[in-house]
């Protein structure tokens, strides 16, 4: 890991310019080659609808799978999550009731407001009519993902939700993946993936029916996809890789402090790992646990790129720069290390998820709190939030107005429509009071 010594101002100025650069979206010939081959396949997608999907997951996932072969039958998912060991199953469901409590507490109600005169105005509030779930597959596979975002659509009262998750070699889905799709209420569920699934999802296919809004982490063809279809359908983000930042002090515990990194680290090599202390000794204490236990890890191939390539140990002149430098950087996962973490946690303003305290791993919330672990990265926790039930649902504006209203109102209505030149508009209001 680099370190990186705060000694002075132009220091500071020159560690924010690195750290821009890498939250900045890909401007590189490579990403831009990306986003073209990206273009191709959703535009195929697009036109040929089945036949493209099964071209590309043989070309890309290794595995030839007609297209009545796309969605798992419900023997299928059955027979899948009976391999699940009970015990995992159970930690699942544990796991399911927290998600949905949690949602369940921020869902906004329809309303309405009615005047003496029997004028109406209002909101009504209700879900999409349709989600898409992309479930990351390859290195890993993640059931924690699948009750990340389809509990919080339950919640919302989607009625049809779709997943999607690329075949393994076999040609199968992963048991737990499939598991995780049956308990938490899935509609249908596909193992296609990558950016054809998108592209299906946002367009219908012969099979592949096309939905409201799209939400899911992926690789970085898969975000590319997200927001080539955005527009045709909302999605949730174009997410970056995983993202950890660790404040530390004096009083954190190295191990801990290494532990966070390790467990970003170990997503894939392009994950952002960051310390930021108060001190060269903290530091250097954290470094010496990174360098003496990275090589157990299980992923420590993976581990060791991301944290040679991204991670960054940084030392600021005091503890009120640190969080200065974390509210700067607006990290997805903020892990807060301090001798007194609830104070410190109180000055954060840009994060997706705060841990406060030694006893609070970033598993925790990637796993079984409650609050979703679908958080905002590049820095868009300066302006966007992690994903909720609400996300699933959409506002209606409602108007209802008396004759009286219209009369009491329709002097201004006819001054502002003139003020901007729309002589229709002006009209739309004489016209029913003329009549009336």
């Amino acid at each position: 890991m680099e370190k990186f010594v705060i000694t002075d101002d132009t220091a500071l100025a020159e560690l924010k310019r690195r750290l821009l650069a890498r939250s900045a979206p890909g401007g590189s010939p490579a990403a831009a080659a990306r986003l073209e081959s990206v273009r191709a396949i959703v535009e195929a997608v697009r036109t040929e609808g089945d036949a493209a999907v099964a071209r590309f997951t043989e070309q890309f996932d290794g595995v030839r799978l007609a297209p009545e072969r796309f969605e798992l039958t419900r023997e299928e998912i059955e027979a899948a999550e009976s391999r699940v060991d009970p015990e995992t199953l159970a930690a699942l469901g544990r796991a399911m009731e927290n998600i949905r409590d949690f949602h369940c507490r921020n869902l906004r109600q329809s309303w309405e407001q009615e005047y003496a005169d029997g004028s109406v105005i209002g909101q009504r509030v209700g879900p999409v009519e349709s989600a898409g779930v992309y479930v990351p597959g390859g290195k890993a596979f993640y059931p924690s993902s699948v009750l990340m975002n389809i509990v919080p659509a339950r919640v919302a009262g989607v009625p049809e939700i779709i997943m999607v998750s690329p075949p393994s070699c076999d040609g199968d889905i992963h048991p737990g993946v499939a598991a995780a799709a049956r308990m938490a209420g899935a509609t249908r569920v596909f193992r296609v993936g990558g950016a054809q699934a998108v592209a299906a999802l946002a367009f219908g296919t012969e099979t592949i029916p096309a939905v409201c809004k799209i939400t899911g982490p992926g690789n970085a063809y898969v975000t590319a996809a997200k927001a080539l279809v955005r527009g045709a359908v909302e999605i949730d983000s174009e997410a970056g890789p995983s993202e950890v930042l660790v404040l530390a002090d004096a009083s954190t515990n190295p191990r801990f402090a290494a532990a966070e990194l390790f467990a970003q680290a170990e997503h894939d090599e392009e994950a952002m790992c960051l310390l930021v202390a108060d001190s060269e000794q903290t530091a250097a204490a954290v470094a010496a646990v990174v360098e003496a236990e990275l090589p157990a890890l299980r992923r420590a191939g993976i581990a060791s790129r991301a944290l040679d390539e991204l991670g960054m140990l940084i030392v600021a002149r005091s503890a009120a720069e640190a969080v200065d430098l974390a509210n700067f950087i607006a990290p997805e996962h903020l892990s807060v290390q301090t001798r007194d973490p609830e104070a410190t946690a109180a000055q954060i303003r840009n994060a997706g998820a705060v841990m406060v305290g030694p006893m609070t791993p970033v598993a925790v919330g990637d796993y079984i709190a409650g609050p979703n672990h679908v958080l905002p990265t590049m820095r868009r926790a300066r302006f966007s939030s992690p994903l909720t039930a609400e996300d699933f649902r959409k506002v209606t504006s409602y108007i209802k107005y008396s004759e009286e209203r219209l009369r009491a109102q329709g002097a201004d209505l006819v001054r502002l429509a003139e003020l901007e030149g729309l002589e229709a508009h002006a009209r739309s209001v004489t016209a029913r009071l003329e009549e009336s």
